[in-house]
């Protein structure tokens, strides 16, 4: 009988490199976040988004109701379940964070 095998998701490097960055911006500079809260105010102006988009910036704001620091933020995002793996996958939402603007 054929099992077939596990499929192995590939993942982006350039997108975990990034996203380990901003996790260390954010616990360097906490006030960031607010860059974070902006991008997603942004983004829910949008008409046209993908609805996988969306739902990224729904679990954001579960986030952000659920953490009250930055480093529970972190360990949220960084998670290997299903929120830290949405919130991973759209690095335009952490827009800016790193710019030294």
């Amino acid at each position: 009988m054929f099992t077939p095998k596990p499929r192995k998701r590939r993942t982006n490097h350039y997108d975990s490199h990034f996203i380990a960055a901003v996790i260390a911006e954010l616990k360097a500079q906490p006030h960031k976040v607010a860059i974070i809260r902006a991008n997603l105010a942004y983004y829910r102006t949008q008409n046209h988004l993908k609805r996988g988009f969306l739902l990224a910036i729904e679990r954001f704001d579960w986030v952000f109701a659920a953490c009250h620091d930055v480093d529970e933020m972190c360990a949220q995002i960084m998670a290997d379940d299903y929120i830290g793996q949405r919130l991973r996958r759209y690095p335009l939402l952490y827009k800016g964070v790193l710019a030294d603007n």
